[in-house]
């Protein structure tokens, strides 16, 4: 019987982690299952081959005006053309991403049931995102929560004034981790790792093998060979009674 439950729970932990290894978050856009998206726009386009975004919504993600999620990227003025182009990618890898569900946890919230949380971003990408936004102007530090509503777009609450970029934000790895509260996790580490996830890519998609790293040295991932050991010592104390 130990050898049946042995077998179970190894099978089980396999089936866990390549389901974590190419899925969809539950929110507010995203696909039920990953699949190929031929028309990704623009941006999107890196993640045609196998995505979460329709080509809908990757065409949204472009948008000043996208009915996605309303949001108002001008809240402080015009947002200059080079920070812009970092947003769209990032809205681009959470609409389409396969590989995120080593971050992916559990929220109750209207728009979403699941969200990411702590997604550990290559050096360069963090850095280059804040490097092009620097001159640009805000007026949160926290741009998933904390607005004006009122007028169905975000709006500076009455108590925020706009200020440099900087000023909120003063450095990249406090932009990286705050701005969509704690979604992403600044690393040292360069694309070159394998081990950070990009935000910027071409051709075939890096982020599945550093996915499958997390995966395999998750804690609940390494505490699966322990329990075998368990399991295994129990059943051969059964065996020598």
């Amino acid at each position: 019987m130990w050898w049946v439950l042995i077998l179970l729970l190894s099978l089980a932990s396999q089936a866990q982690s390549l389901e974590k290894l190419n899925m969809c978050m539950d929110a507010k856009h995203h696909k039920k299952e990953p699949g190929a998206e031929g028309q990704l726009y623009q941006q999107c386009a890196p993640w045609k081959d196998n995505a979460c975004c329709t080509a809908n919504t990757s065409a949204e993600a472009h948008d000043d005006n996208s009915y996605l999620y309303n949001f108002n990227w001008n809240h402080c003025g015009i947002m200059t053309s080079k920070c812009k182009k970092h947003f769209t990618q990032d809205t681009c890898f959470y609409e389409c991403s396969p590989h995120l569900g080593p971050w992916i946890q559990q929220v109750d919230q209207s728009w979403r049931k699941e969200r990411i949380l702590y997604v550990p971003l290559c050096q360069e990408d963090c850095h280059s995102w804040w490097d092009d936004c620097k001159d640009d102007f805000t007026c949160k530090q926290d741009w998933h929560y904390g607005w004006d509503w009122t007028t169905g777009r975000n709006r500076c609450p009455a108590e925020a004034s706009c200020r440099k970029w900087t000023d909120i934000f003063p450095t990249a790895q406090i932009m990286c981790e705050k701005i969509w509260s704690d979604s992403y996790s600044y690393t040292n580490l360069p694309k070159s790792s394998g081990r950070c996830m990009q935000l910027w890519f071409t051709g075939k998609n890096p982020n599945e093998k550093v996915a499958e790293y997390y995966l395999n040295h998750a804690p609940w991932q390494r505490a699966i060979p322990a329990s075998l050991l368990l399991l295994a010592t129990m059943s051969l104390s059964v065996v020598l009674l």
